[in-house]
């Protein structure tokens, strides 16, 4: 045998027993995970579904594994500095993140942003969503999107919404595209004063997921027109889908899941997907999201990734043809 030969097999078997032990060690990491406490970063204030998901989810894994699941609370610039945080933390599986429908419309939104959202952060597991539902004053009269679009040709309209770039604005110009509405943006914010504002007759109309409009539609002080999903929602029985409108494309809605720090092993990444999961199917964890308006379902990663990927298009789309931008 030549003396190329065997340099050829010697340098194949150093590089197959590296491989191996690289292997070996990947997978004692994830059979051992977590060995500490977890951070578990919420982009957002405290208190809104984003906060409420992380303590559920932080809590059921803490009693699982037997480590603290800290959350901890980085508000600011619409939700992007805690994602940059995680975004540049060490890829261990020790830093998680809730990300939401904010983060896929941030990719086009923002001018600058400190991270990727598909190259830095990997999906872990898609938690759920809340539909978002078309509230609008009584006194407008209408009581369907026909109806409304009728109206606004007769007469300038207004909608509100939680800021440039939110999802209640995007999701008004999309309707207001789709539907010929005449219709003027009014932004605030935050959805509380947009709300406030519909319901006193200042504006009129305002689209939100069900959490934050929902009180306000049972109480009479607006009439819920349309529900954005695949079926009616069970706080609404009585009210169609926008599909059953003949709206098939609105099908949107605020949607919350878990990622990690892009590079934290396949393995680490798998059994936090499976374990999220499953807290995701239990009785009281269904139980307390769907009181709150919110749907639980189950994902891989893999599924996830596409479901952001798309979202992240979607929206892109809205925010090019809204000319909306945050510098």
């Amino acid at each position: 045998m030549s003396r190329i030969r065997l340099l050829y097999r010697s340098t194949q078997l150093r590089y197959g027993v590296t491989a191996l032990v690289l292997f070996a060690c990947t997978s004692a990491h994830a059979q051992n995970y977590p060995v500490r406490p977890i951070r578990y970063v919420v982009a957002f204030a405290p208190g809104g579904i984003n906060d409420l998901l992380a303590r559920i989810v932080g809590q059921k894994l803490a009693e699982t594994w037997g480590h603290p699941v800290i959350v901890d609370n980085r508000p600011g610039a619409g939700g992007n500095l805690g994602t940059e945080l995680v975004a540049k933390s060490s890829p261990d599986g020790y830093t998680l993140l809730n990300i939401s429908t904010a983060q896929a419309i941030s990719a086009t939104l923002y001018s600058k942003l400190g991270y990727n959202l598909e190259r830095d952060l990997a999906p872990v597991a898609l938690l759920g969503s809340s539909p978002l539902i078309i509230g609008i004053h009584p006194g407008v009269g209408a009581r369907n999107v026909m109806e409304f679009a009728a109206v606004s040709k007769q007469k300038p309209l207004s909608y509100a919404s939680g800021g440039v770039g939110t999802i209640s604005h995007l999701s008004g110009e999309m309707l207001k595209r789709a539907l010929n509405f005449n219709m003027t943006h009014v932004p605030y914010k935050g959805a509380g004063p947009g709300v406030t504002d519909v319901m006193g007759g200042q504006v009129h109309m305002m689209i939100n997921a069900v959490p934050e409009l929902f009180p306000a539609v049972k109480s009479g002080r607006l009439r819920c027109i349309g529900v954005m999903a695949e079926k009616r929602h069970s706080f609404l029985p009585e009210v169609p889908t926008l599909i059953e409108q003949g709206q098939k494309e609105f099908v949107m809605g605020n949607w919350v899941g878990v990622v990690t720090t892009t590079g934290t092993a396949t393995a680490t990444i798998d059994k936090l997907s499976v374990e999220i999961n499953r807290i995701m199917k239990l009785p009281d964890v269904i139980e307390k999201l769907t009181q709150q308006g919110f749907d639980p379902v189950q994902s891989t990663p893999a599924s996830f990734g596409r479901h952001i990927k798309a979202e992240a298009a979607r929206f892109g789309k809205a925010v090019k043809e809204s000319g909306a931008r945050v510098d």
